[in-house]
């Protein structure tokens, strides 16, 4: 299986960006995980949508032949940050990718919150009609990984015990959604 990783923080040491190379070594044996460029998209501009630069064309096609996708994103004043909300929006056009595509979520935050507003509003733009993408429901599958100075080690993993506990059952939920493609 393969997934497709969309990570809303650009910063190189991003915590965010730590659980998805995480993931990768944790997971290996149960997807290919691979990480989505969308440091290179431009702005969304509808007079650009149906002359696309090469970049947008081979993000439409990563997402297209992906079983699945995995958005990891920070907080940003209550809400994804501009790249991520770029990228969606991205997808939301043209042959629309997204629909019915199994998607996780997830966010790290070094706050008590654990990037649960943002994670409440990518919720909605998934639903949107352009996207209309397939989620778990909430209620438990909620990977809001908080305090995260504590939680990731030196070398950038998630190394705390009881939040790989429960991503590991999120994850599993989260196959068995992709497998009713």
């Amino acid at each position: 299986m393969k997934i497709t990783a969309l990570v809303g923080s650009l910063r190189k040491d991003s915590y965010n960006l730590q659980l998805v190379k995480t993931m990768q070594e944790r997971y290996k044996s149960q997807f290919e995980l691979q990480i989505a460029d969308i440091r290179s998209l431009p702005h969304y501009d509808q007079d650009d949508e149906n002359n696309a630069v090469d970049a947008v064309t081979s993000f439409h096609k990563q997402i297209a032949q992906a079983d699945g996708v995995l958005i990891v994103t920070p907080e940003y004043n209550w809400s994804i940050p501009g790249v991520l909300k770029n990228a969606l929006d991205w997808l939301s056009r043209m042959d629309r990718v997204m629909q019915s595509k199994p998607v996780l979520t997830a966010g790290v935050s070094p706050f008590m919150l654990g990037t649960v507003r943002a994670q409440l509003h990518l919720r909605e733009i998934l639903a949107s009609p352009g996207i209309s993408a397939r989620i778990l429901p909430p209620g438990g599958n909620e990977l809001l990984i908080n305090f995260a100075g504590q939680k990731f080690n030196e070398v950038g993993r998630l190394v705390d015990e009881t939040t790989l506990s429960f991503l590991d059952g999120v994850v599993q939920k989260y196959m068995d959604l992709a497998r009713q493609s």
